[in-house]
């Protein structure tokens, strides 16, 4: 599993015009689930978003604490770009299965935080993301 911590101001997903969820200063975590990864690279991807120190402490000293708003989730298609001009998207794991080690990603995340401020998207759906970034920090 890999995924991009995106520190933002505020980030929403639409789906079909419908506002789906949002949130204000936090997290938005793209996650991609490739063929072969297992429940055990979920909980130590989910274990790693949560402790990744992405905002300054109270004294200014920079990238003292940790995630406090791991909020709106978007799952992301692994893809190769390395040859030609298209996405080839053979290194990303198939839809059920991709799904379920998705959902079993996003469920720890829950556990490991506050379940009310972790958001979610829709599997598989085509997406609008917006977001408003906080600083230099992807």
């Amino acid at each position: 599993m890999k995924a991009i911590l995106q520190r933002v101001l505020s980030a929403s997903v639409t789906v079909e015009q419908q506002l789906i969820s949002s949130i204000g200063k936090g997290v938005l975590v793209f996650a991609a689930v490739a063929p072969g990864d297992t429940r055990k690279d979920a909980e130590a991807l989910a274990r790693k978003v949560l402790k990744m120190k992405l905002w300054e402490a109270e004294d200014g000293t920079r990238w003292k604490r940790s995630v406090q708003d791991i909020d709106v989730s978007q799952f992301t298609l692994l893809a190769s770009t390395k040859k030609g001009n298209r996405p080839d998207f053979h290194g990303a794991l198939g839809g059920n299965d991709a799904k379920e080690l998705y959902d079993y990603f996003f469920t720890k995340v829950r556990e490991g935080y506050l379940p009310a401020k972790v958001q979610n998207g829709v599997f598989q759906a085509m997406m609008e993301v917006g977001l408003v970034n906080d600083g230099p920090v992807s």
